[in-house]
């Protein structure tokens, strides 16, 4: 799982662990100290998800969520609140304004980013975003980016050359799940030969397509050919 997300924290060091980790789970991320400054980033970056802080100066959390709720654009948006305020009443406050989610700090980064791929499976299912109505990837999708990986593998008389040499930094796990995805393996396929988990591949997946840049399985295939990333 892959997405744009924006998040809005006036305490840097928080910002900065938190923008650190979503990064290493394969999200981008935007950043922003106070809402006002949020909601510039939002209307241009358009984001997936936003994670929000609801004590902040100016424009709170709460102040901000309505501002998005009212604007056609945002009224669907999933919206995370990651506050210090944990009590029940808080909690209550923040799902009756509006959030999807409600994080007390301190927190579990590995809980925040289990929230946030629900979140964002949940919202690609509702639009027919690639994945079928329990959230599972789309296996007819999924087929036809495999048959067109294997046709641009197999193409005759066509050698692809690397185009441009290209530093990203790629975990040893990472290079192997990207070497069988453009050999033109499904994650099953992956999973059974790394003797892991197919949600572990879907990660590993998701992780190549937030360093490459790429959005599908075919297009990740085709940048690691033209930049020598395959082995």
């Amino acid at each position: 799982m892959t997405g744009k997300i924006l998040l809005v924290d006036d305490e840097p060091g928080l910002r900065e662990a938190v923008q650190a980790y979503l990064e290493d789970s394969g999200f981008t991320v935007r950043v922003a100290s106070d809402a006002r400054e949020g909601w510039q980033i939002l209307t241009q970056y358009l984001p997936d998800l936003v994670i929000t802080d609801i004590m902040m100066p100016q424009v709170n959390g709460y102040e901000f969520l309505k501002q998005m709720r009212d604007d056609p654009r945002f009224k669907a948006l999933p919206v995370v609140f990651l506050t210090a305020m944990g009590m029940t009443k808080d909690r209550i406050q923040g799902y009756q304004s509006g959030c999807d989610a409600y994080l007390s700090k301190p927190f579990d980064p590995d809980e925040l980013v289990a929230i946030v791929e629900n979140l964002l499976e949940r919202r690609a299912a509702s639009a027919g975003l690639g994945a079928d109505g329990d959230g599972e990837p789309n296996i007819a999708d999924m087929a036809r980016q495999i048959a067109e990986i294997r046709a641009l593998l197999t193409q005759q008389g066509v050698v692809v050359q690397p185009s441009q040499a290209i530093d990203i930094d790629l975990t040893p796990r990472e290079q192997s799940v990207l070497n069988l995805v453009a050999e033109g393996l499904m994650n099953k396929e992956i999973a059974r030969r790394l003797e892991t988990s197919v949600r572990n591949v879907e990660k590993y997946v998701s992780r190549l397509f937030g360093k490459t840049g790429t959005n599908s399985r075919t297009e990740l295939v085709r940048f690691a050919l033209e930049h020598g990333l395959a082995k």
